[in-house]
This record gives C-alpha cells, sequence and structure tokens, in this order.
C-alpha cells in the first residue's frame, strides 16, 4: 500500500493511495502503469486521443510517484484532494465532446504563494498556515478554464524571501532533485524539484529577483521570467510587487509556452497588465521554430559571464556559445554595457511591509493577521526567514538611496534608465538577445548555503528593468549538478526569445531525467 502525507494547516495527515482514489474508481479496475517520466502535454493529449489512458490515471499514476519518491526531495506542501474528481469531470466532457481543451487534463503543482481555491495558500509561514482562500488567484483560474488539474501545492523559501535556497516553516528543507546534498535554490525551490522529480507535467513559479530562474536553472527546467506587466500577479503573496512576476518551470520550452499561452493577458486586478494590451500574439507557440536561431545575433554579456565562474561553468557557458554559432547565430563577444556598475546600483526598494500587509487586508481578511508586526508575532521556524522579516519592518523606500521615488518598471527613473541602457546596446549591436550562465556557480550544499551562495546573475538586470529573462538547460557539472544558459530581450519580445531558446534547447537536448531511487 502506497502511502501519502498531505498537508493541512495545523497537522500532517496521513492518508493512503487506496483512499485518495475511492468513489473515482470501481474496485475490480486497477490503476493504469503509466510511465510519466518526461511526459509532455502533447504527448498527454495524443494519449488521451488515442484512449491510451484518461486524465483519472494520469493523476493516480502522479500521485503514486509523489508517494514513492517525494520523501527524497520533500517539494510537495499539500495534495488537491478534489483533484481526481476534476480529471473526473475533465474525462467526461473529453467523452462527449470529442474535444480537449488548450490544457485539458493536465496536472500542474503550484507555489505555495499563489491562491487556490480550497487550498491553503501559506507562503511557507506559520502566519498564513490557516488561510485557505476561497478564490483562485487570475492565473490560477485561467489555467483551470483551460481545463488544467491542480495537482498539488509546492514548498518554498519562507515568504519567498530567500534566493539560496527553499525552507519553510510549514514543510521544512527542499532537495535538489539531482543531487539530494545540495540545494534547489530558492524560493520555488519545491516546484523544481518536484517537476525535475516528474511529479507533474508543468509548475508554477514566481520570481522577484531570481526565484523562477535560479531554481529551473539548478534542475535542468526551462523557466520563464516573462516581461513585467505580461501576466497577472493578483493574488499572490508578494515579496517586492513592484518586481514580483509569476510564470512556468517546464520540463521543456513547448510546456513552458503552452502555458504562457493560457496565462498571459489582462486582469483588472493588476493594474500593471494594461501595459501588456495589444502586445500579444495570439498564440506564442507559432514561436517555436527548430531552425529559429538561424541568422540571430545574440550578444555575450561578460560583465556577467565573466564574473568569477566556476570553471565546469564556464566550459559549459564557452560550449554553449559554440553550439549557438553551429546552431546558425552570430555571436558577438564581449558585449559590454557603458556605466553598468552605476545602472545597477540602488535598484532595490524595501516594500515588503506594504505589500504584504497590503495582501492581508485584500485576501486573508483576518482580524489577528493583519500586519507585519502580527506575523513577527507568530513566529517562524527558519531563523533566514525570521531575520528577513524583523529587517522588513519598519522600512520602505530606495535602499541606499531613499531620495529617489520607487515606482513600477514603466514609470521609475533608475529602473527606466538601466532598461535604456541596455536596450541601447542591443540595438547598437543589432542584437535579438543578451547571454549569460544563469548562475555562475554550482548549487551550494545544503550545509554551507550561506557560505556558498555566489554566482547569482538572474538579480541583476530583468528584475529592475521588467525585461523578460529566460532560462534553459546547458548541461551538468561533475556532480550531476545541472546548469542553465539565461537570454535576456526586450521588453514584450517574448517570441524572439521562445524562438531563441526552442532552438537551442532542440539543438543541444541537454535535459535529462532526475534519478531519485
Amino acid at each position: 500500500m502506497i502511502k501519502l502525507f498531505v498537508s493541512t494547516p495545523k497537522l500532517i495527515v496521513l492518508i493512503t493511495f487506496i483512499s485518495i482514489l475511492q468513489g473515482c474508481q470501481p474496485e475490480q479496475e486497477q490503476a493504469k502503469d503509466i510511465d510519466v517520466t518526461e511526459l509532455s502535454i502533447a504527448k498527454i493529449h495524443t494519449a488521451y486521443q488515442t484512449n491510451q489512458y484518461n486524465s483519472q490515471d494520469l493523476v493516480k499514476a502522479y500521485l503514486k510517484r509523489i508517494g514513492q519518491y517525494n520523501h527524497r526531495v520533500n517539494a510537495i506542501s499539500v495534495i488537491n484532494q478534489n483533484a481526481l474528481e476534476v480529471a473526473s469531470k475533465l474525462d467526461k466532457e473529453f467523452a462527449e465532446t470529442g474535444k480537449l481543451r488548450p490544457l485539458h487534463g493536465i496536472p500542474i503543482l503550484v507555489k505555495d504563494n499563489i491562491n487556490t481555491a480550497n487550498l491553503p495558500t501559506t507562503a511557507g509561514s506559520l502566519a498564513l498556515a490557516d488561510y485557505i482562500p476561497e478564490q483562485n488567484a487570475f492565473v490560477i483560474q485561467k489555467l483551470v478554464d483551460a481545463g488544467a488539474i491542480i495537482l498539488a501545492k509546492t514548498n518554498m523559501a519562507e515568504w519567498a524571501f530567500s534566493p539560496k535556497h527553499t525552507e519553510s516553516s510549514t514543510l521544512g528543507i527542499t532537495r535538489n532533485a539531482y543531487n539530494q546534498d545540495y540545494v534547489p535554490a530558492g524560493s520555488s525551490g519545491g516546484t523544481s524539484s518536484a517537476i525535475a522529480a516528474n511529479f507533474a507535467t508543468v509548475g508554477l513559479g514566481t520570481d522577484t529577483g531570481n526565484s523562477i530562474r535560479g531554481p529551473s536553472s539548478h534542475a535542468a527546467l526551462v523557466g520563464l521570467r516573462t516581461t513585467i506587466g505580461l501576466v497577472s500577479r493578483s493574488a499572490i503573496v508578494p515579496l517586492f510587487l513592484r518586481n514580483d512576476v509569476v510564470g512556468p518551470m517546464a520540463r521543456t520550452t513547448e510546456d513552458a509556452v503552452r502555458v504562457l499561452d493560457v496565462i498571459a493577458g489582462y486582469d483588472e486586478n493588476d493594474p500593471i497588465t494594461a501595459n501588456a494590451e495589444g502586445k500579444i500574439p495570439k498564440s506564442y507557440l507559432s514561436y517555436l521554430v527548430e531552425d529559429g536561431l538561424k541568422g540571430a545575433r545574440i550578444g555575450v554579456l561578460n560583465q556577467l559571464s565573466d564574473n568569477h565562474p566556476d570553471p565546469e561553468i564556464s566550459t559549459l557557458f564557452q560550449q554553449s556559445i559554440e553550439d549557438l554559432t553551429t546552431l546558425g547565430a552570430t555571436v558577438i563577444n564581449p558585449i559590454n554595457i557603458p556605466n553598468f556598475d552605476n545602472l545597477k546600483t540602488n535598484q532595490w526598494c524595501a516594500e515588503f511591509q506594504h505589500d504584504v500587509e497590503a495582501f492581508l487586508a485584500t485576501y486573508v481578511k483576518n482580524e489577528k493577521m493583519q500586519t507585519l508586526e502580527d506575523i513577527i508575532a507568530v513566529g517562524s521556524k527558519s531563523e533566514f526567514a525570521k531575520g528577513r522579516l524583523e529587517a522588513n519592518l519598519g522600512i520602505s523606500g530606495r535602499y541606499g538611496a531613499p531620495s529617489i521615488e520607487c515606482s513600477d518598471a514603466y514609470h521609475d527613473a533608475r529602473r527606466i534608465a538601466f532598461r535604456h541602457g541596455v536596450e541601447e546596446v542591443m540595438e547598437q549591436n543589432k542584437l535579438d538577445a543578451l547571454i549569460y550562465p544563469t548562475w555562475n556557480n554550482k548549487p551550494a550544499l545544503i550545509r554551507r548555503f550561506e557560505e556558498d551562495y555566489k554566482g547569482d546573475n538572474s538579480q541583476v538586470i530583468s528584475p529592475h528593468t521588467g525585461q523578460p529573462a529566460f532560462t534553459v538547460p546547458m548541461g551538468f557539472t561533475s556532480e550531476n549538478l545541472p546548469a542553465g544558459l539565461q537570454f535576456i530581450g526586450r521588453m514584450y519580445d517574448e517570441p524572439r526569445l521562445i524562438k531563441l531558446i526552442y532552438a537551442y534547447e532542440q539543438g543541444t537536448l541537454h535535459r535529462k531525467p532526475a534519478e531519485l531511487n
């Protein structure tokens, strides 16, 4: 008998796999033996159409795998006990209509800071342990409307504070799926380790400075930090809302793009998404072009790539440059952004207290949980998170330059100047994208995550400029630790970036499954 641990707000409930299936499957019918390793959305839909299995069968298969291997990575925080019921309804719909919605019957994992109806949204904290939203966040509802099945929530760095590691008060430490002695980075490490471990088809993460791209690079995934304004952030526990983005984390570019196709769009509850109107193509899928690097001009941003990289990462990066050239791109190396050190300085603003208190007032609506002081009073099991909570109490404004007003990527003078500096260099050199290693160093050992945190390139440009930045697998180091290659483009130039990363992915095929036995 396979057992699954399912988190609830106040306790851990032990549920047998048989009880999860109760009422959803005749007693005499056995669950189909489905190999879920590296399954893609397209492969799943083909299986549905050819009657190899249905979405109930697939949900059972993923739940079985979670039950077998989650203890190795500690990535799943709560299972959706309604997943099989949702799958049953989707199977009935397909039987009646013969039509599949864009994400019909696709099991998805969701980071635990995104509101999901009738499932806890804790942000990994004790303060929100009792918070169960009644409604889905905008992006979750779009996924559900497209036929997706919310299979489970994933662990995260508490309050999304840590890019270094993934540790919460609700679940503890998540481990890297490829080598469990190492971190999956943060803060979306639960999603990255779970998707790398094939616990579902695709996942959602959030990225304030690194938290989609870092964990994706540490798990041989494709991670998309899109242009600020392309995807709604409403009903998501914020870190710094001015920088926050939600996006897909997937084993393939195609699967990530299929999710992006669904979640991009205007949300009246997130006004910044008005900037995307008229800039979203009918479908991003048309940009999945295998020869998309032919004729492309790619610039190597050596101000990041040459910043004391680990020798093995440097070797992988140099090989990626050769591969890009072989695949038809012209690589300009090096590229330097004038005044780079000044442009990147004083970009961060201390807005956590304001943003989290607004979230509490808008969504949580608990008289006992209204302020950052209330959160601190509840406490934390994570010393790292506890220190960050206390550090954010009573502060606001721009770090290092409090006289300069903080605003969003479309109105903040320093952010706009930084973006112009990057884009001017791209224009002068007629570049389609800039590249650099997503992380200049290998993942850190869990026991040394603070000392070994170095090489995180994702924090430097796109969170501040608002530009899209995508990471794609670049290979593995000698410890079987993944590395990522990051492409950054112009605002709303997701179509071009998709062409580039898809062509690189298909031309190199670096992704390989994590072995958890």
